[in-house]
């Protein structure tokens, strides 16, 4: 199994990233998440998790 690589050049990383943040704090309010600090907590899971595949592929 190959990772795809991460879009080169610093804003599309930055954009994977904080998009990760977004998304995983948004799905987490969706799944009926208690307050938005326990949303943004999975967000912040989910940003980690990318921060770690661009540095890993880019």
């Amino acid at each position: 199994m190959t990772v795809p690589a991460a879009p080169s050049g610093w804003p599309a990383q930055l954009a994977i990233v904080l998009g990760a943040f977004v998304v995983g704090t948004l799905v987490a309010e969706v799944a009926g998440a208690a307050n938005l600090g326990t949303a943004m907590t999975v967000g912040q899971i989910a940003f980690a998790i990318s921060v770690v595949w661009v540095l890993l592929t880019g």
